[in-house]
């Protein structure tokens, strides 16, 4: 097993912290850990989930293929986040599909074992909804920023978006994590080329510094204004 395999369920920010021992040796025993590289494909949309998916290390990203080619990333996972369980508690197909952004390590829980102990764990069970739940709330602010502001308003949210969810390198202002312009413009809702010329723009306003796929941040307040200006 690789020293990340428990990690889902050890770890102090994971929702299966509020298992017994008992309970944790059941989902053990139904349980996979599975290492994938960078680039790979995890799920693929309109297929039926196989259990339920947590990120144990690594980042991934779940895209929505749309019309014309394009697609729309419509999740960012950290670990250690679920990935993949709409469909699986909904009994329905993938509507998206999840690739690794980095080397990272996933553990499935299998439906039968997970159904055991939720049944069990009533507080487990609350956790999970609570997880969902907010998760639902995110997406639904998603769409409107997606929806309702400008080219500029929506690229500066989105870098705030990955600021948030993967944080900084050492420097403080170095975004922790590194997305093709494709990339940027797929989580943005918008073609490359705006967001490359969108970047550029930043960058000439003393906003950003670009250094291939790197970004750093260097005017913090100004990009929570062009963001919140929309």
């Amino acid at each position: 097993m690789d020293k990340n395999c428990w990690n889902c369920v050890t770890n102090t920010n994971s929702v299966f912290r509020v298992l017994s021992e008992d309970e944790r040796q059941i989902l053990k025993q139904d349980y996979k850990c599975k290492f994938v590289k960078r680039g790979e494909i995890i799920f693929k949309e309109g297929e039926k989930p196989k259990g339920l998916i947590c990120l144990s290390s690594g980042k991934v990203k779940v895209f929505k293929e749309g019309m014309g080619g394009r697609d729309q990333i419509v999740r960012l996972a950290r670990p250690v986040g679920f990935i993949g369980y709409r469909a699986l508690f909904a009994e329905e197909n993938h509507t998206a599909t999840a690739v690794a952004l980095e080397d990272s390590t996933i553990c499935i829980f299998l439906k039968e074992s997970l159904y055991a102990v939720l049944q069990k764990n009533s507080i487990l069970a609350m956790q999970i909804i609570k997880a969902f739940a907010s998760e639902l709330g995110f997406t639904i602010n998603r769409t409107v920023t997606l929806t309702q502001k400008h080219i500029r308003g929506r690229l500066a949210e989105s870098l705030l978006f990955l600021i948030d969810t993967y944080g900084m390198d050492s420097d403080g202002k170095t975004l922790k994590v590194c997305l093709s312009r494709e990339e940027i413009a797929n989580l943005s809702s918008m073609t490359t080329s705006n967001a490359i010329r969108t970047l550029s723009k930043f960058s000439q306003e003393g906003v950003i510094e670009l250094s291939g796929k790197k970004i750093k941040v260097v005017d913090y307040q100004k990009l929570e204004q062009i963001s919140n200006l929309g």
